[in-house]
């Protein structure tokens, strides 16, 4: 069994004062992921990626379909003593301090003492969270580090499945790098990642699946290699030093581009390459590459 099953999940919201009306936020959604994957949930503002979330979380309840998480159904509270979560926007008691804020949460899970103690003091070292801040009130931490204290707590129970939404929210590139080794390493544990993320660059370093979310509904989903195996009909050369004689040499129906570091040439047909090269060593170039040109995440995420 997967280790989240959603089937058919819908969510409709009433807006409006006098003439009150639904809008559909979740519209049907289905989808599995399997244990031990960091699985990326895509899709642009409004498109239902936090309310799937807070369905999931039992925060929200839906307006129709069904949902599991570990083999149990999502009404079964005590399935959350094996999961974690990051909201996009927590809020923790500000006047306790990091070290206090995790205690807390290790004493809700029924942790002993030492427990405690020794788990608060490992998960601020693994955040990277300076041992100097761990003391001082969480209402004077910046926005990075209260998202470092986040992902902390949510790894307070030592979770099966973490749900994670937007965790590089607020962290500069060096903090993003190390929250991104972070999600990593909890794979080689064998855990499993439901991340939400705007930043299109982590999920294709991260994740082994997607899932992208159009107005409510799912317009794709799959492994990153399947969604990214979709190849135009263009292959692209990189070449260096070739003169100006090149397009006399060619021969063929191609598209020649300078660019900063040398040539970029587009061809259509596969057959073509040898004549390119070919040309190349007339033209006193030197080839660097040859490859297919591939539709990106982001150009997907946009499509």
């Amino acid at each position: 069994m997967s280790a989240i099953e959603i089937d058919n999940l819908t969510k409709d919201y009433e807006v409006g004062f006098w003439r009150k009306r639904k809008v559909r936020a979740l519209d049907g959604l289905s989808l599995g992921v399997e244990h031990g994957q960091i699985f990326g949930f895509l899709g642009a503002n409004g498109a239902g990626k936090t309310t799937t979330l807070k369905l999931l979380m039992r925060l929200i309840f839906p307006t129709g379909g069904t949902a599991q998480i570990l083999g149990h159904d999502i009404s079964d509270v005590s399935t959350h003593a094996r999961i974690g979560y990051l909201p996009e926007n927590p809020y923790f008691y500000d006047y306790l301090t990091a070290r206090e804020f995790l205690n807390y949460c290790g004493e809700l899970f029924g942790q002993d003492k030492s427990t405690r103690k020794r788990r608060t003091e490992a998960l601020l070292m693994r955040v990277n969270l300076e041992k100097k801040s761990w003391d001082r009130q969480l209402r004077k931490f910046s926005k990075g580090m209260l998202q470092r204290v986040g992902l902390a707590q949510a790894l307070v129970n030592d979770p099966e499945i973490v749900f994670l939404d937007e965790p590089m929210s607020g962290l500069d590139p060096v903090g993003r790098r190390e929250v991104r080794d972070l999600i990593a390493s909890l794979r080689t544990e064998g855990k499993t990642v439901f991340m939400c993320s705007h930043i299109l660059s982590d999920i294709e370093v991260l994740c082994d699946s997607v899932a992208i979310l159009k107005r409510g509904r799912l317009a794709h989903a799959g492994s990153l290699d399947e969604l990214r195996a979709r190849e135009t009909s263009v292959i692209e050369i990189i070449a260096t030093g070739a003169d100006q004689t090149l397009p006399q040499h060619l021969g063929i129906n191609a598209t020649v581009n300078a660019t900063a570091s040398g040539l970029r040439i587009e061809i259509s047909d596969e057959k073509d390459v040898d004549k390119v090269i070919a040309a190349l060593r007339k033209a006193n170039g030197k080839l660097v590459s040859v490859q297919p040109v591939r539709q990106s995440l982001e150009e997907l995420f946009l499509e």
